[in-house]
């Protein structure tokens, strides 16, 4: 089942760093915003954090939660985590089913490669758990912003 804008989000339940559990249904109130991104310590994904990270406190006043979403370990998610300071968890999806949910796991192609992966997108979802905007294949630079916007905007409603 994938997701649909403008429609309730599935509930699900994932591990997350510091020894989280994250349910949607547990976060109704808030706003949040799933990223998903293909790999840790990679460079565009660790800038796609950074700016998150930059902008943290601003989506924090726009009563708005940041989850980054990747097939990592929660170990390697742990050491990116704290290398990079991250103020925010990261979720371990190593059985891609949120990534299916979301509709970003995905057939790639890297260097005449074909393999299965992470389509960079990101999703906000509103305090009723209702998906309100999706980007899909992001390009990282000035994505963020738009983001922030979004969730500024909905969080004024």
């Amino acid at each position: 089942m994938s997701v649909e804008l403008d429609k309730p989000v599935a509930d699900f339940q994932a591990q997350a760093t510091s020894g989280q559990q994250v349910k949607l249904s547990a976060l109704k109130g808030q706003q949040v915003v799933l990223y998903f991104y293909p790999k840790d310590a990679t460079p565009g994904c660790t800038t796609e954090g950074m700016d998150f990270s930059a902008r943290f406190e601003q989506f924090k006043a726009a009563d708005t939660l940041i989850f980054g979403v990747s097939m990592d370990s929660l170990k390697k998610h742990e050491s990116f985590k704290c290398k990079q300071a991250f103020p925010f968890e990261l979720i371990s999806d190593e059985e891609h089913q949120l990534c299916e949910q979301f509709g970003v796991y995905q057939l790639k192609k890297n260097y005449g490669k074909e393999y299965m992966g992470i389509v960079r997108s990101t999703f906000l979802i509103d305090k009723d758990g209702v998906l309100r905007e999706e980007w899909r294949n992001v390009k990282v630079a000035g994505h963020v912003d738009k983001v922030l916007e979004a969730a500024e905007a909905l969080n004024k409603g």
